[in-house]
């Protein structure tokens, strides 16, 4: 798979495996097993998901040496602060079975309690993460939920700027504002929940028509999209014919027409996230 190479050179494979809500245990293991047969080599993974222990052993029982993956795990909401962060990135460790990460995020920006002081919260996260950085314990480190506020008070005033920063990227939702951001100082951005607008997108006249044209699907569609915009997506499925499906996207491009329209399109149901008033959910 081809790779894109972060800021510090490390490299980083072009599509992801997600284990978002993949907390049934057969599934989430044989998920993990299938998706490393069909071909992923990168695994996005977070405390706050509860199933690392999960992604462990299905790394395990794949066969696969460590050092051909590409590890993902984040910060949980309810360990922001300096003091948290090393109990918190030794716990995925022993989780996952592995000595270090390839990338660790702080999950979300503003997280309940520092909604006045989310400035100090970070740059003190982000103290721990530099250091876990400098040991390498963390081969790369980066953020989820940023918005260009937010990536300012890191780059502007901490040691090592972020690497990734970690959003929600698709039709509807393109946060034009934050990439361009990130692109200008070399912030590589990854995509969650690309197929979100699956459903309504595959409605459109239009869209089907692409759909013909290309001999694919809508969820193909959807991922080749981002990629094309120049951002890693993230996608999951416990069902293999979905991961074989979900993999098989190196073998077309969406013509330039085709990608306006899918780039100018819009739906009252998704609009972008405000990151710095609204909460996420805390996962103890």
């Amino acid at each position: 798979m081809d790779t894109y190479t972060l800021s510090n050179g490390v490299k980083m494979p072009v599509l992801g495996y997600g284990m978002w809500r993949n907390k049934n245990p057969k599934e989430a293991v044989q998920g993990v097993i299938d998706a490393i047969s069909v071909g992923f080599r990168h695994i996005d993974g977070a405390a706050a998901y509860q199933n690392e222990e999960l992604v462990g052993q299905g790394i395990k029982e794949s066969g696969i040496a460590r050092e051909e993956l590409f590890l993902t795990s984040k910060l949980k909401n309810d360990a922001h602060g300096y003091d948290n962060v090393r109990r918190e990135v030794q716990k995925t460790l022993d989780q996952l079975g592995t000595d270090y990460l390839d990338l660790y995020l702080i999950h979300w920006p503003v997280v309940h309690g520092h909604g006045d002081d989310w400035q100090t919260d970070n740059l003190e996260t982000w103290q721990a993460f530099e250091e876990l950085y400098d040991e390498g314990v963390l081969k790369a480190i980066g953020v989820s939920n940023f918005s260009v506020e937010h990536l300012e008070n890191l780059v502007n005033h901490a040691r090592i700027k972020p690497m990734v920063n970690q959003l929600l990227v698709h039709p509807g939702v393109l946060q034009t504002e934050t990439r361009d951001y990130c692109t200008k100082h070399g912030i590589l951005v990854q995509a969650y929940s690309p197929l979100k607008p699956l459903s309504v997108l595959k409605e459109e006249a239009r869209v089907q028509k692409m759909l013909e044209k290309y001999d694919k699907s809508i969820a193909q569609l959807l991922l080749r999209f981002d990629l094309q915009v120049g951002v890693v997506p993230l996608t999951k499925s416990v069902h293999r014919e979905r991961i074989e499906e979900n993999f098989d996207i190196f073998d077309f491009e969406i013509d330039d027409e085709d990608m306006q329209y899918l780039k100018e399109w819009s739906h009252p149901e998704f609009t972008e996230p405000d990151n710095k008033n609204e909460r996420p959910p805390q996962v103890s």
